[in-house]
């Protein structure tokens, strides 16, 4: 073997056996908060309002609606943020691919021809050089090492960018399915809070009615005239407002579905009894929470695709070692593949960039972005835990709110009840009597709110949880 050959092959042989992947190996710190013991256990106390039972994978279905289910996959289907988030992840997919490929066997193929005017001079002749047609063509291989791990941290880092677009596209679809159930319990409270409220509209017409009798026949005077009809009038005044929230809902479900408003489901509009669900809400525990939660996962991959990010930085002060290859032939075009035009070449290639003008500091620039990805990490784990105890305390504050309103709405019935016999009876006034039944009716659209509030906060709540990402097998 040739001296210059062996040498070459001997060169590089060294170099290979101090292969070395530069930058920390990942993984999850120690001192981060979601390994801190108090996390991990149950989100709140046992009682009559939650159980730490699994949250199912589809919470929406917990309703037994069969046209909320259909809203709900429709959404999944034609939604445009989830559209979004399923072309980031080909995106990041498509990176991941791209890293994949780097390094290696690399080929090019490169040819011309030109009509050349040489200069005579610089082949050290005084005298002027034929113009003549020449051509060139080669082609090249090579194989470029990853003496220093670069490529390995940087497939290490798509692959876990991959990871958090998929974890982002989760995070979106919960966020799709709450608002779904959101704006269908909107539009089903509007209508019912709206019938109570036309009710009550009845009432107070009756009420006016009965003050301009009574001032007619000289047993009132004009001020409980006035009294009544302003309160009528205050009353008719709250219906638009009910109206207006209908169809923002029905809007909303439009724009979730991808589709015209009157292309909803058949009764959606007018859907007019809350959606409830009869059972205990499961919760689960915090182990669970923070394993389920896509955020939580989404800013622990982005931390991993930092650290991995030191690595490639700090691989890339160092040489680039390949061995190539080139086979061509350059010369007259006349001649092009006669033995006086063949070259051919191989050999061991360097090419190093001297670690200069900020080189270094794009390590340390690297070794930031991960203390930042750390924090952000521990950040969004409390802000789960912040978030999940908070829809618990709403809840709970909601169902207590509604139990009250529970035993005023029975007073207000009894009550209601009693003096219309009364008044049946002729011990009480039909004025006692209408406002007896009007007092109810108010206590009714208080319920009626009060139910309303209790089905947002398990909304909220559910969404909190991090359910309703897991696809169904």
């Amino acid at each position: 073997m040739k001296p210059l050959i062996r040498g070459s092959l001997l060169g590089l042989a060294m170099a290979l056996s101090a292969c070395q992947v530069m930058g920390p190996n990942y993984h999850l710190p120690q001192q981060a908060a979601v390994n801190r013991p108090d996390l991990q256990g149950a989100l709140a106390a046992q009682d009559h309002d939650v159980v730490s039972a699994p949250v199912p994978a589809d919470w929406w279905r917990l309703y037994q609606d069969p046209r909320l289910d259909t809203l709900v996959q429709q959404a999944l289907a034609a939604n445009t943020d989830l559209r979004v988030a399923a072309a980031n992840i080909q995106r990041a997919q498509n990176q991941l691919e791209f890293a994949q490929a780097q390094g290696g066997f690399s080929t090019s193929v490169s040819g011309e021809v030109q009509r050349v005017q040489e200069s005579g001079q610089a082949f050290l002749l005084t005298e002027k050089v034929p113009v003549g047609n020449i051509g060139a063509f080669s082609i090249k291989t090579s194989y470029q090492f990853d003496m220093w791990g670069v490529f390995q941290r940087g497939v290490e880092a798509a692959s876990a960018n991959a990871e958090a677009a998929q974890a982002a596209a989760d995070l979106a679809r919960i966020t799709v399915v709450a608002n779904v159930v959101r704006a269908y319990t909107q539009v089903c409270a509007a209508n019912e809070e709206r019938d109570i409220a036309l009710r009550s509209l009845g009432l107070q017409q009756e009420g006016v009615s009965l003050a301009q009798r009574l001032r007619d026949a000289g047993r009132g005077d004009e001020t409980q005239v006035t009294r009544t009809q302003t309160q009528f009038k205050s009353l008719r005044a709250q219906l638009p407002q009910y109206e207006a929230e209908r169809q923002a809902g029905v809007s909303q479900l439009a724009m979730l579905l991808a589709k015209p408003a009157n292309q909803l489901p058949a009764g959606t509009d007018s859907c007019a009894e809350l959606p409830k669900i009869a059972q205990l809400l499961p919760v689960g525990d915090g182990a669970a929470l923070l394993k389920r939660r896509p955020d939580i996962r989404q800013a622990e991959r982005k931390l991993a695709a930092a650290t991995a990010d030191i690595g490639v930085a700090t691989g890339q002060l160092y040489p680039d070692i390949s061995f190539g290859a080139t086979v061509g032939t350059v010369g007259l075009l006349d001649d092009l593949g006669t033995p006086s035009t063949n070259r051919w070449a191989f050999g061991p290639l360097i090419n190093w960039t001297i670690p200069t003008n900020g080189s270094r500091a794009k390590v340390r620039v690297a070794e930031a972005s991960t203390q930042a990805a750390l924090a952000s990490f521990d950040g969004t784990v409390l802000n789960a835990i912040r978030e999940t105890q908070t829809a618990l305390a709403n809840y709970t504050a909601a169902l207590q709110r509604r139990e009250a309103l529970v035993d005023t709405d029975r007073s207000a019935h009894d009550a209601a009840d009693q003096t219309h016999r009364f008044y049946l009876a002729g011990r009480q006034s039909f004025l006692e009597d209408l406002q007896a039944t009007r007092t109810y009716t108010d206590v009714r659209a208080q319920l009626a709110a009060a139910n309303t509030q209790v089905a947002m906060a398990q909304i909220t709540l559910f969404m909190a949880l991090g359910g309703g990402w897991e696809q169904r097998k």
